[in-house]
């Protein structure tokens, strides 16, 4: 495709957040080096919708069980050597209140798909709550529909359940007995309780085309989603996808950009698997369109037993050094740590 050809498709992307399926699937079978003018596009859209600020999320990675066997994830329960840990009620207060001493406003409260009681992740949510004011995001995977009500009620404001990849064949090849339109229907029933949603995918999953990451950003749109995020697919040993290829930081890019001109008003994290396959890829991904960074604050004893994917970065940082860390990050990019809790935009 010519550079006339990408600038007119790109052009009414900013425009009027609409291309088809075969559109979308031409600029992501691009090569990069083509596509400075959507880097630039999406940049400035980013710009105009959100301006310089960048959120920050804290995450709390409080259980490593799952009853899933997902062939991507080192949590799969499958993975005999992973030591696992889960922590107390008392814990994950206590972290939470520290990562609001250090400034965050959003706590991120996430594990496999644990049978952590229900009942007490709301007293959770309630005292996090009583204790902070911050935001509280849930990403739990797949529960009870009554624990998503439970959990709106006792105050949580969002969920991120990712739909990792827009084909019903590779999703139920990729989770053994687990169900495609079960997880779409999940998202629906979260936006109908009143929370924010976030979803997204992994990128190069195997077998996955510029067809099927077409299909993904449609979805999204369908779905009208609160945040989108994506990150490349690393390799785990302990996992049947073994030995594959490493997803792209390239693709990671294409696909954030699109995402931010296709979904304007949603949230984009640069995230924290893009910057473990590349030391500046969060930094690209906030020049791409990304408005949002999800340091972890998880204590430091734990976090290497959180492994859904290996070598992941600031494992051995203390939660105050890697604040202080992100923030440098976002300063030399001219942009400045946001204020608020960061809500969302659709609102």
């Amino acid at each position: 495709m010519n550079q006339f050809k990408i600038k007119k498709l790109v052009d009414q992307a900013y425009r009027e957040a609409k291309l088809s399926k075969e559109e979308i699937k031409s600029i992501l079978a691009e090569d990069i080096n083509k596509l400075d003018y959507l880097l630039q596009k999406a940049d400035q859209k980013r710009t105009e919708i959100c301006g310089d600020e960048v959120h920050l999320r804290a995450i709390i990675e409080f259980s490593s069980y799952c009853k899933q066997n997902c062939h991507y994830c080192g949590l799969r329960k499958d993975n005999q050597q992973l030591e696992r840990y889960r922590l107390r009620k008392e814990e994950i207060i206590k972290t939470s209140q520290m990562a609001s001493e250090l400034g965050y406003q959003t706590v991120v409260l996430q594990s496999g798909e644990d049978d952590y009681p229900a009942a007490e992740i709301a007293e959770i949510i309630k005292e996090i709550k009583k204790t902070t004011g911050m935001a509280i995001t849930l990403s739990l995977g797949e529960r009870d529909f009554d624990a998503y009500k439970l959990w709106r009620e006792a105050g949580a404001d969002r969920y991120l359940l990712k739909h990792e990849i827009a084909s019903k064949n590779l999703y139920e090849k990729y989770h053994p007995g687990m169900s495609f339109e079960n997880r779409i229907e999940s998202l629906r029933y979260l936006k109908m309780l009143g929370y924010q949603i976030g979803s997204g995918v992994i990128i190069d999953l195997p077998g996955q085309t510029p067809d099927i990451l077409a299909e993904d950003l449609l979805l999204c749109q369908k779905l009208e989603l609160d945040m989108i995020g994506s990150g490349p697919f690393i390799p785990h040993q302990q996992t049947p996808l073994k030995g594959t290829k490493t997803g792209t930081v390239e693709m990671t890019l294409k696909f954030t950009a699109l995402s931010r001109l296709l979904l304007p008003l949603t949230h984009i994290p640069a995230t924290t698997a893009l910057g473990t396959i590349d030391d500046e890829g969060r930094q690209k991904a906030l020049k791409a369109g990304a408005n949002v960074v999800m340091p972890n604050v998880t204590d430091g004893k734990y976090r290497e037993q959180y492994q859904i994917y290996p070598d992941k970065i600031c494992v051995n940082e203390e939660a105050g050094d890697c604040r202080q860390c992100i923030g440098s990050i976002i300063s030399s990019l001219g942009r400045h740590v946001s204020q608020n809790k960061g809500h969302s935009l659709r609102k």
